[in-house]
């Protein structure tokens, strides 16, 4: 006996299974005839989740892809690199203000007293920044950015790669020499199909040696990233630190060997310009530490809230699309009444009615989130590929809309389904 009962478990737990399997498989074939029957109801009643889902994937594809351009282009200060700068990241007007009247520019001496007692760091360089106008010959360029930069700056800033010739050296930055380091940029809009190296330029009417040319790096929101003249920094101040106040304000780079040196070194850094600066315990820094992770944090203050405010916004349209399908649900409940009447006086239970309902609604919004989901990859590789709009679609951009519009079918498509459900047979049957 016991023998015969535990033979025939397996017999009643895979007819079980296959009743469940049969209970979702006959809904959803039905649920696809109907989609099929009735093309031009079921396209416009999945319009509202296939833009809901498009614009979704186009809204959550362009925050991944803004987010991935200033990691790589804005906040790509260099591998392990920070920067000692006379303001720190300042995010409103009261700060700015304060942090002006407060800070004192690093001087050139503040460079030197860093570079021998942050012993953590593998290059402390500097570099000063200024715009004047250029020109070789009758080209001219206004506005370009001029650099005064230690020899070591080619080590630190990520800019400065060679493409041709040589970065400035020890000799010329003790010599003052009038020699420079041009952008790709520079060097194709003055000197056109000519080999730029040993020729003059003018910044500011002074002429200048061409000594070697960047590594090409691009544009960062349409601004030119090789539009520049480096020089020496002492040939920098001998030139310019009398015409600008400004002229001696420098950045100190600090390169590190891995990212926890650098965390010790930023530490370092902060203890040495606190003690020359003669600041007590619980007095505010007068300078700025500024590394690639405090770029990308006040990026994230700025452009996190707007992101999320949007992706929330674009969601409610999946609730709006979860309305039209429970509105189309009802009319359909209701046009197949007789239907109904006939599959309950054959047998189908309450349970069946609901589960064909239900099931024909999710598959309603999750085709209409496929279909979103494939409309929006098109317009997203049309958009990168056309416009400068940087794009990135990661997978859970992807499997998020699908899951929500699916979701959303089944929440909207219970009450049709429980109306359907609790139809009396006999009522059902004599409706026309």
């Amino acid at each position: 006996m016991n023998d015969a009962v535990q033979q025939g478990w397996p017999r009643r737990t895979g007819g079980r299974a296959l009743k469940r399997r049969f209970l979702w498989r006959e809904p959803a074939r039905i649920a696809v005839d109907t989609l099929w029957t009735h093309k031009l109801r079921s396209f416009l009643t999945l319009l509202g989740v296939i833009i809901a889902v498009t614009t979704l994937i186009g809204v959550m594809s362009i925050v991944d892809g803004m987010n991935r351009y200033v990691a790589e282009r804005v906040a790509n200060l260099g591998a392990n690199v920070f920067y000692v700068s006379r303001f720190p990241i300042i995010t409103n007007a009261k700060d700015y203000l304060e942090a002006t009247r407060r800070n004192k520019t690093i001087s050139l001496d503040d460079y030197e007293y860093l570079r021998e007692r942050v012993t953590l760091a593998d290059e402390v360089g500097a570099v000063v920044f200024g715009r004047r106008d250029a020109r070789a010959g009758r080209q001219n360029l206004e506005d370009v950015g001029v650099r005064g930069v230690t020899p070591n700056m080619v080590f630190v800033a990520s800019d400065q790669r060679v493409a041709t010739g040589r970065y400035i050296a020890e000799g010329d930055q003790a010599h003052r020499s009038m020699v420079a380091f041009v952008g790709s940029d520079v060097a194709e809009e003055i000197f056109a199909g000519v080999d730029p190296l040993g020729k003059t330029i003018y910044v500011d009417g002074l002429p200048f040696q061409i000594i070697g040319v960047g590594e090409k790096v691009g544009s960062t929101f349409g601004q030119s990233q090789d539009n520049y003249v480096s020089v020496p920094l002492s040939t920098y101040m001998k030139c310019w630190e009398s015409l600008s106040p400004r002229a001696g304000d420098l950045n100190v780079g600090v390169k590190c060997a891995s990212p926890g040196t650098m965390l010790k070194a930023m530490d370092q850094a902060k203890v040495l310009m606190r003690v020359r600066r003669g600041l007590k315990p619980d007095e505010t820094d007068t300078f700025g530490l500024i590394g690639s992770d405090a770029l990308n944090n006040l990026w994230n203050q700025i452009f996190g809230g707007l992101a999320a405010t949007a992706v929330a916004i674009t969601s409610v349209f999946l609730v709006v699309g979860g309305i039209v399908i429970m509105n189309i649900m009802l009319a359909s409940v209701t046009e197949r009444t007789h239907e109904i009447g006939i599959r309950k006086s054959l047998g189908a239970t309450r349970r069946d009615i609901l589960m064909q309902f239900i099931v024909e609604a999710s598959v309603l919004s999750t085709a209409g989130g496929v279909i979103g989901v494939v409309l929006a990859l098109a317009i997203t590789a049309l958009v990168a590929a056309v416009t400068p709009v940087p794009m990135h679609t990661k997978i859970q951009a992807v499997i998020v809309p699908v899951v929500m519009s699916t979701a959303v079918g089944l929440f909207f498509g219970i009450y049709p389904a429980q109306k359907a459900a609790k139809m009396d047979p006999v009522v059902a049957l004599r409706a026309e």
